[in-house]
């Protein structure tokens, strides 16, 4: 039997309800637009509260043209978005407009005091509510109905809807258990919109550990410069069970998801000619190799037993060692897979879109947010680039 499918006519629709959907429903309802949010989870924002659990960072405090080069490839794409809503725009629409006091840490990240996203969602959700924004929970996008309208599978069955205005922000395809599966790019490349093959982006890199490296899995790596390209920078990584995780992997995963090799200096504070002279002493001492480096460069145990993984066989010259330990080479199988990564690359391609983000096969949708082909580094470009997106494409729909 046929199921009865009900149509539905609204002014805007808006098919997910992440950061990009809430800040374009935000611009449109406050202009005066009747907004309908379908989400297809039980509740709005999940990965945006995933990513507020080891402290949301919301921005980076740093001067525009800094924070847009950031972004590489993308950065002529989203250039006009940010220079419209950038770090300082962020900074003021979380203090001011939600009312969440924040502060820019050492690194010149900035994170609301609360160091939580739920707060944050809260007092949007409300914001929202008082212009009547309705956000219509486990609704799932499933495609096309008749007359090009949105299909949606509810709990009531089947829903078409027609709007005269819509906006895609439906994220990319990472995560997926928090509900960005990418199965709607199929939706779309049927209805003749190019599609960019997905890649994970901020993610780990799988590593085929040794059993001797077993007992350091979750072990932080610290006080590390890690090298890809022609990009060095100062950070942490961590061992994990499949390989190499944490804020240094990620942020050099664009430039080793395309083939650059990853080399870490174990001893960062010191320079070769110092790294040397004190092996010297040591082997001098005829101290066992273990603790020349634990006595002589202060390696903790999980450098140490990277060293040993990754240096085989171990040079038994201090000027060899130096080298190592300088620029320890890391062999890697590629990345961890989209199911781990932060975010990613790939979906709806720039070519599809016009200058405002509407879709040029689909007048009046729009997509916006990381459904779109572009990639960001960690450090609150990711998500200051959704809010830009969402109200770029609200602004022209509005």
């Amino acid at each position: 039997m046929t199921p009865i499918v009900n149509s539905i006519r609204v002014d805007v629709l808006i098919i997910g309800a992440g950061p990009s959907a809430l800040m374009a429903a935000d611009h449109l309802a406050h202009s005066g637009r009747r907004v309908v949010v379908m989400e297809g989870k039980p509740s709005p924002a999940r990965k945006f509260l995933m990513a507020g659990k080891s402290g949301l960072n919301v921005t980076m405090d740093q001067p525009r043209a800094a924070f847009i080069a950031a972004f590489g490839p993308s950065s002529n794409h989203l250039a006009p978005m940010i220079r419209a809503f950038g770090p300082e725009d962020m900074m003021a629409f979380v203090r001011d407009i939600l009312a969440q006091p924040i502060f820019t840490g050492s690194s010149h990240r900035v994170f609301p005091k609360a160091m939580k996203a739920s707060p944050m969602l809260r007092a949007w959700l409300a914001r929202l509510a008082a212009v009547d924004v309705a956000i219509r929970r486990n609704c799932l996008w499933v495609g096309w109905g008749a007359d090009g309208a949105f299909r949606f599978q509810t709990s009531d069955g089947p829903v078409d809807i027609t709007a005269n205005t819509t906006v895609l922000a439906v994220g990319g395809a990472s995560w997926p258990k928090l509900g960005s599966r990418g199965e709607w790019s199929a939706y779309l490349a049927a209805r003749g919109v190019e599609m960019v093959p997905f890649q994970p982006m901020n993610m780990g890199f799988q590593v085929a550990w040794s059993a001797h490296m077993q007992p350091y899995f979750g072990h932080p790596l610290k006080s590390l410069a890690l090298t890809a390209g022609p990009k060095t920078l100062r950070a942490e990584a961590m061992i994990v069970a499949k390989g190499l995780e944490g804020g240094g992997i990620y942020a050099l995963s664009r430039e080793m998801r395309e083939g650059a090799e990853l080399t870490l200096d174990l001893v960062p504070d010191l320079d070769v000619l110092d790294v040397q002279k004190r092996l010297a002493h040591g082997f001098a001492r005829k101290d066992s190799l273990s603790n020349i480096l634990r006595k002589s460069l202060r390696l903790d145990g999980a450098k140490r037993a990277l060293l040993f993984e990754m240096c085989k066989p171990l040079p038994q010259s201090p000027e060899a060692l130096a080298a190592c330990l300088k620029a320890l080479p890391i062999s890697h199988d590629g990345p961890l897979g989209l199911e781990r990564a932060i975010s990613c690359s790939g979906g709806v391609a720039w070519t599809a879109l016009d200058e405002n983000l509407q879709l040029r096969a689909l007048p009046n949708v729009y997509c916006v947010g990381e459904m779109v082909d572009w990639d960001a580094p960690t450090g609150g470009y990711l998500l200051t680039a959704c809010f830009a997106m969402g109200l770029w494409a609200a602004r022209a729909a509005a």
